[in-house]
């Protein structure tokens, strides 16, 4: 079986861009490519650009640690910038001719592909999906990995302060960004750090930086650089609406965008692989086909820890007390602020028995304030700055409860799969596929009610909660040697066929 996958981002990126959507590819394609009867190659675009530019092409992956490596390919020059933000709304985003004919071209020269499997579409234009035009063979596989084909934000995040339900045709996009980068800024620096790249120099390194700070010194030409890469530095901030015209032409061309989205998807993915029963109904909401969409979790190298640890059968300690663990960014999105503003409301007689430790890098000065300011009134405070999944083990160690506080739908967070994997039971939001997880309606609020968490952490401290019931409820997370075969199954189906959920 000939199979390959896209990703927007080379899944080995030396500058780590990707998030969970990265390290699962890295996870597939090590597993598959320990398999005879596979053949598997890797696709990205979105990110390489030629200076000065030139029509969209296609070349074998020349930099980074997949350099030179066999069936590793970029699409350079692409219409469609990655990440989406890069070029939040563009119209390339549906149809880019140029940057079709280099993929279609790509596919004709390296393939036929048993299976394309995109574990998003960022980068290229929707339209290439259209690809069962030349090769009816060939089966097309869409995961959902986040929210792209109805959200330009990817999202549903408006104004980087609240969960978006409503698009209101198309409006709210118009004025949902608070800030952005030049898209002819982006291409220069993705042009450069191409460049570079090609010729060894790896971003972070010393001779990477130096480069830049040369050719921003040379003469006249450069001061134009300089200028532009100064305000790539500095992003515009404030609301700004994205196209120059009339409000109502800004809402249609949004809402043309989701529509066309959609309808590509229908007309041209065998299936959809939704990573969440929560992203499952938000892509049929949407107007994904139901038949062609199944939840699919995906696979993790975690998932080993949930046969070597026991479940927790208590949540406190001997002393009454219990440590609440938050993994990941200090981030809005993420609940952190409302995390800390929930932990400021509990009453005192529950505070005095919370220990909290957050594993985050620091935030500003404000919130890092916020957050000294609960160790005053906690049992104990413990903030980490930063971990790495080698101190996974150490860190999770001393946590009897993780919380996932998101204020998105937040499709499966990585972070709830690493503590569900060590038998730690979460609290989480009714946002997105974290409670998916555990499946215990005791251990869930109504995200951003502070009155709620409350409620649980005092479920939590009464004793409330049947652990018993909690682990008998709870879905055991799936390893790769389980995902790897439900893929191949889903690859092996007949075209025809349609999955039933």
């Amino acid at each position: 079986m000939k199979i390959l996958y896209y990703n927007w981002v080379d899944y080995l990126d030396s500058e780590n861009r990707g998030g969970g959507v990265s390290i699962y590819q890295r996870n597939v394609m090590a597993e598959l490519s320990q398999r005879p009867d596979v053949e598997v190659s890797f696709l990205t675009a979105g990110l390489s650009h030629d200076l000065p530019a030139k029509q969209p092409r296609w070349e074998q992956l020349g930099h980074g640690k997949t350099r030179d490596r066999p069936n590793h390919y970029e699409i350079v020059n692409s219409g469609v910038l990655a990440p989406a933000h890069h070029c939040f709304g563009d119209q390339a985003q549906v149809n880019h001719s140029a940057t079709q004919a280099a993929f279609f071209d790509f596919i004709e020269q390296t393939g036929p592909y048993d299976v394309i499997h995109f574990n998003n579409i960022e980068g290229l234009p929707v339209s290439a999906l259209a690809l069962k035009e030349k090769w009816p063979n060939t089966k097309v596989i869409l995961s959902l990995h986040n929210y792209y084909p109805f959200c330009p934000q990817v999202n549903f995040w408006y104004q980087e302060k609240e969960s978006c339900s409503d698009f209101a045709d198309g409006r709210k996009c118009a004025d949902c960004l608070t800030g952005g980068h030049d898209p002819h800024h982006i291409k220069l620096a993705n042009g450069l750090a191409y460049r570079l790249k090609k010729r060894g120099l790896e971003p972070g390194s010393r001779g990477f930086r130096y480069s830049f700070v040369w050719i921003m010194r040379l003469g006249r030409r450069a001061v134009g650089l300089q200028k532009q890469l100064k305000q790539l530095i500095k992003p515009k901030t404030g609301t700004t609406p994205v196209l120059n015209q009339d409000s109502a032409q800004v809402a249609g061309a949004f809402a043309t965008r989701r529509a066309e989205m959609v309808e590509s998807i229908n007309q041209n993915c065998d299936l959809v692989l939704c990573v969440s029963d929560a992203v499952r109904k938000i892509a049929v909401q949407y107007g994904l086909r139901p038949e062609t969409c199944t939840t699919s979790y995906i696979g993790t190298q975690q998932a080993e820890a949930f046969s070597r640890t026991p479940p927790r059968k208590r949540l406190l300690r001997e002393d009454g007390t219990f440590t609440l663990g938050f993994l990941g960014y200090m981030r809005r999105d993420k609940g952190f602020m409302f995390l800390l503003e929930a932990l400021e409301a509990l009453p005192e007689e529950l505070a005095t028995r919370v220990r909290f430790t957050a594993a985050a890098r620091q935030g500003d000065a404000e919130t890092m304030a916020r957050l000294g300011k609960l160790g005053d009134r906690l049992a104990e405070l413990t903030h980490v700055d930063g971990y790495s999944h080698d101190d996974l083990e150490a860190l999770l160690a001393g946590i009897d409860v993780g919380v996932v506080p998101v204020l998105w739908h937040d499709n499966l967070p990585q972070v709830a799969i690493e503590l569900h994997s060590r038998h730690i039971p979460l609290l989480t939001a009714d946002l997105g596929g974290a409670q998916e997880l555990a499946n215990c309606p005791d251990m869930v609020f109504p995200a951003g009610d502070v009155q709620a968490f409350c409620a649980r952490i005092a479920a939590i401290l009464n004793g409330e909660i049947d652990m018993d019931a909690y682990w008998r409820s709870a879905r055991a997370p799936t390893t790769m040697d389980t995902h790897i075969r439900e893929l191949l199954t889903h690859y092996a189906a007949n075209q025809d066929s349609k999955r039933t959920p």
